[in-house]
């Protein structure tokens, strides 16, 4: 139970010229789409091309995933652009603040820092100010004199992220909001607060693996399938325009059991490599564990494979991982994940310079997907020779290059063709 303020609101004042009426939809101005690029290519790819001028973004993410540090790179470059951005501190002093932004390398003149709780003051600043972009960090630690409870509290939250987006809609002023998240990985406070916001962003990634990942879960000026991928550094995240070859740089060549498949994340094809072990269970119940991979999607796999290969796996353990901390989504990948796990059950190598795609029923078919030719384009650009994918999207494709294609219908005949 939390104890509320009722703030009344009075319906006075307001004349009848002033009063709002609905028009058609055609008669409404339209006005030219205003993009601000913020200068980190993967963040104006998530954001759908850029900043919206009087949009509100909310980045939630584990802590010390890099919200602030990102955030921080980002005010720095785009004060150099579109002149003061203000950053606004709830959690550290003005001096502190400055230190890290030393490290990053964040040092320009028009970025503005404020270390301050009290959101009457917050906006204030702001509407003397007039900055471009303001980032708010974070939306827990700001409370308002309106609200009688303590901040972080969920009617201090919601109340505060209230005014900031009436703030960013009359003002024009795009706002940055850092969101504490919970044990489960969702945003602390109330459901609300996403609900308000125009753009949704969360950071995935564990703490001790160099590699971040962006992801956009609601964003109302773009796509919300793209993703933009991230190298922690000392100095600071860096972007990674190619992450197919980061995340197979280090692939072992000739090792049983690793399968390299191509997902697709939003309009980007990523290549992964999927790592599977098999080894004979020591208890009476095997173990089915997955990294970056739904484990009842492996168990559903595994099934398959029982019932219509004739590989028996009800007995070993299994333990299967997406290399490079990537969160496989897509039914595209369940082809390689059974081709590796028939790779490390028989003891017998994956060709390396294959790539392997495609979805599986539950009679074993082999079933078409979306987007085949930028899959195998990007398997193209980084040397595989052959390629693996379903008959039906086999026929409907112009071949062009040197890669080998091959089409299967069952998981059947793609077991004959790579464990000869």
């Amino acid at each position: 139970m939390a104890e509320e303020t009722v703030v009344k609101s009075s319906r006075q004042g307001r004349s009848g010229s002033e009063k709002s009426s609905p028009i058609p939809i055609c008669d409404v101005p339209s006005q030219a789409e205003i993009r601000i690029p913020c200068g980190i290519a993967e963040l104006d790819r998530v954001l759908g091309g850029g900043i919206v001028p009087g949009s509100l973004v909310l980045i939630g993410g584990d802590p010390g995933i890099g919200k602030s540090t990102l955030l921080l790179q980002t005010m720095n470059r785009l004060a150099g652009s579109t002149g003061k951005v203000l950053y606004v501190s709830g959690e550290e002093s003005a001096s502190q603040t400055r230190m890290r932004g030393e490290r990053l390398g964040a040092s320009h003149k028009q970025l503005m820092v404020l270390a301050e709780n009290s959101l009457e003051a917050i906006i204030d600043h702001a509407e003397a100010m007039k900055p471009s972009v303001m980032v708010v960090d974070s939306i827990q630690t700001v409370w308002t004199a309106a609200v009688e409870s303590a901040p972080g509290s969920v009617s201090q939250v919601r109340e505060s992220a209230g005014r900031l987006m009436l703030l960013a809609k009359q003002s024009g002023i795009a706002i940055f909001m850092v969101g504490h998240v919970t044990k489960d990985g969702a945003i602390a406070g109330p459901r609300v607060l996403e609900h308000i916001v125009d753009t949704v962003l969360y950071f995935e990634g564990d703490g001790s693996h160099p590699f971040r990942i962006l992801r956009a879960v609601k964003n109302r000026f773009g796509s919300t399938n793209e993703i933009g991928v991230f190298e922690m550094k000392q100095e600071g995240l860096c972007e990674v325009l190619n992450p197919s070859e980061l995340f197979l740089s280090e692939r072992p060549l000739g090792a049983a059991g690793s399968v390299v498949t191509a997902a697709l994340e939003g309009s980007r094809p990523l290549l992964v490599e999927l790592q599977a072990l098999v080894s004979q269970s020591s208890y009476g119940t095997p173990c089915r564990t997955t990294i970056g991979v739904d484990r009842n999607r492996l168990a559903l796999l595994v099934a398959v494979m029982e019932k219509k290969v004739g590989l028996h796996l009800s007995s070993v353990d299994i333990f299967l991982n997406a290399a490079g901390g990537v969160r496989m989504n897509e039914p595209a990948s369940d082809l390689a994940i059974m081709m590796a796990v028939a790779s490390s059950h028989l003891d017998k190598p994956v060709d390396p310079h294959t790539i392997i795609f495609g979805e599986v029923g539950l009679a074993g078919e082999v079933r078409a997907i979306s987007q085949p030719e930028q899959r195998i384009a990007e398997a193209e650009k980084l040397g595989f020779l052959n390629c693996l994918l379903p008959a039906g999207n086999l026929k409907r494709i112009k071949k062009s290059g040197a890669m080998k294609l091959q089409g299967v219908t069952s998981v059947q005949e793609a077991m004959n063709l790579l464990m000869q």
